[in-house]
């Protein structure tokens, strides 16, 4: 019997959330510790690419909100799109004022869950 294919798009919001809480949180905690290795290890391949090792150092010394997020996040929802799901953070900082939109998203790459983009404004 052949196995289904996953399809992110067709799980509910607390499904998605109960997959994407995990991987947020590794990103929060890694970009904070400037961990390189482990802030990566849940990217597609093609986000691997563009997130080399000296960007990612360079995006960490030059923004203070990188390295400083506060490890509690308040779930704003999905938009599900073209094959992947984009979660909504409403994410604070530590060191820097204010409330920032944390965006990931999440897509299959041989058949498993993979962050296609994450960032954070």
């Amino acid at each position: 019997m052949k196995k289904k294919k996953m399809n992110l798009l067709e799980k509910s919001d607390q499904e998605i959330l109960d997959i994407a809480n995990p991987l947020w949180d590794n990103l929060v905690n890694s970009s904070n510790k400037k961990d390189y290795f482990e802030f990566v290890k849940d990217f597609s391949a093609k986000m691997l690419f563009g997130a080399n090792e000296v960007e990612i150092g360079k995006q960490w010394a030059s923004n203070k909100l990188l390295t400083s997020l506060d490890e509690n996040k308040m779930f704003l929802g999905c938009l599900r799109r073209d094959g992947f799901v984009t979660v909504l953070f409403k994410q604070k900082s530590n060191q820097v004022s204010g409330d920032f939109l944390g965006r990931l998203v999440l897509g299959i790459e041989d058949e498993q869950i993979k962050i296609f983009g994450a960032t954070i404004f």
